[in-house]
């Protein structure tokens, strides 16, 4: 699993920097193993709203308010690289989307995701706003649930068996066998009827 956290320019920034951050970030996206479970998260300062035509494939219906310059920057850098923004996905009330309200308490906006590799969409079981954590910013953290199965990687390569042609012990090669033993024995079974006598005549 790889996760990437980004803190993109404010929608009022200038396009140059907002296309050196996005550069940036497609440097970061293309050395990830497109089979590993790549995740991207964090403040995009981006306002995805509710229609999703032409993006159907990376979002749902389910966003709060207006597509704005970054949020179309942004679908379209998901797009490319096929990652679902999982906030458009679930439905939840507005309560639980807006993950920033303004400093006069009036205006919210959803701004931050979670967003995964279009290949774990199934994984991906829910995301939603979590109020009253005190974190200290006038962002409501927010909460992405995966259930993710995970492959066991062997450490080691297994060393293939050493199989026995047992069959092939029948019959003249049986025989050949246990010629071959008698006659390698044959001398130590000599060695050990000397010593006993040795030790009989001695007493």
């Amino acid at each position: 699993m790889n996760i990437v956290q980004i803190y993109a320019p404010t929608n009022e920034a200038q396009d140059e920097e907002k296309d050196a951050f996005y550069d940036l970030l497609q440097e970061v996206m293309d050395k990830l193993p497109k089979k590993d479970s790549n995740i991207l998260m964090g403040d995009a300062n981006a306002k995805i709203g509710r229609e999703n035509t032409g993006f159907d494939r990376i979002m749902g219906s389910h966003g709060l308010g207006e597509m704005n310059d970054n949020g179309e920057r942004f679908a379209n850098f998901c797009l490319f690289n096929k990652m679902v923004i999982g906030c458009s996905i679930f439905p939840h009330k507005r309560v639980h989307k807006a993950t920033w309200v303004s400093p006069d308490n009036v205006t919210e906006n959803q701004i931050d995701h979670f967003c995964v590799s279009q290949r774990f969409r199934r994984s991906l079981n829910d995301v939603i706003v979590q109020r009253g954590a005190d974190i200290g910013s006038d962002h409501h953290m927010l909460l992405g649930k995966l259930k993710l199965r995970l492959k066991k990687q062997g450490n080691r390569k297994e060393v293939p068996r050493k199989r026995y042609q047992v069959n092939r012990l029948n019959g003249a090669t049986k025989e050949d066998f246990k010629l071959c033993l008698r006659n390698r024995f044959q001398p130590l079974a000599s060695l050990k009827k000397r010593k006993m006598w040795r030790l009989i005549g001695h007493e």
